[in-house]
């Protein structure tokens, strides 16, 4: 019993002392989003850029003077938008159709710090989890022939129901880089690279989410 015991103190002072000597840093950040899918059948469709929106916090863990693991959970939109036209039968068909899906999302990024002075830059990468919790479909076309064009609009929810089209959780891998003052202001970029098919019984058509990001944060 006396051996256990020493054995726990001397395993909660290495803890404590672990705990004290390594930096955990937390900050905050938002920016935006410009999202975009992969598709790997969209002929005569063109994808485009979304704009959206990310808050989030992360928490640094330091490990020695250069490197630090960072996790980490962000509220960001995803999404795209994508232009199609045909013709069929003398009906020219245009059709704009913009996505916009929320998701919560848990990075796990490991960062290598580069020192500038009091300042300095970092760079990373990681993989993270991602769930949708709610998203909107917005369609806009228009059908021409002979000079006379009618104009029809829709919106609807995405559907992540057990019939929908939508798959809720998603997995990727983030890359990202930025500039940090000494004061803890930052500026970054990054880039989500989403590995999953996110389409369900789509006639194996495989969507996957591209995320390039923008903002500023804040560590304490």
């Amino acid at each position: 019993m006396k051996k256990l015991l020493l054995s726990l103190t001397i395993a909660t002072a290495a803890l404590t002392a672990s705990a004290q000597t390594t930096p955990i840093t937390f900050g905050v950040k938002a920016g935006a989003t410009f999202p975009t899918v992969s598709m790997s059948e969209s002929e005569g469709s063109d994808l485009k850029l979304n704009t959206s929106f990310y808050v989030g916090g992360t928490v640094d863990f330091a490990i020695g003077e250069t490197f630090s693991i960072q996790p980490g959970i962000t509220f960001l939109g995803k999404g795209f938008k994508m232009n199609s036209t045909e013709t069929e039968e003398g009906v020219n068909v245009k059709t704009t159709i913009k996505s916009n899906v929320w998701h919560i999302e848990v990075p796990v990024n490991f960062l290598a710090n580069i020192p500038v002075g009091d300042d300095k830059f970092f760079i990373g990468a990681g993989p993270y989890y991602g769930i949708a919790i709610s998203g909107k479909n917005k369609a806009e076309g228009s059908a021409t022939q002979d000079g006379q064009t009618v104009k029809i609009s829709t919106s609807e929810d995405v559907d992540f129901g057990k019939d929908g089209s939508h798959k809720r959780g998603e997995f990727g891998v983030n890359f990202l880089g930025g500039y940090q003052l000494s004061n803890g202001f930052n500026i970054h970029a990054g880039y989500g690279l989403g590995l999953s098919n996110i389409a369900k019984d789509a006639d194996g058509i495989k969507v996957k989410n591209r995320v390039l990001s923008v903002g500023v944060g804040f560590s304490f």
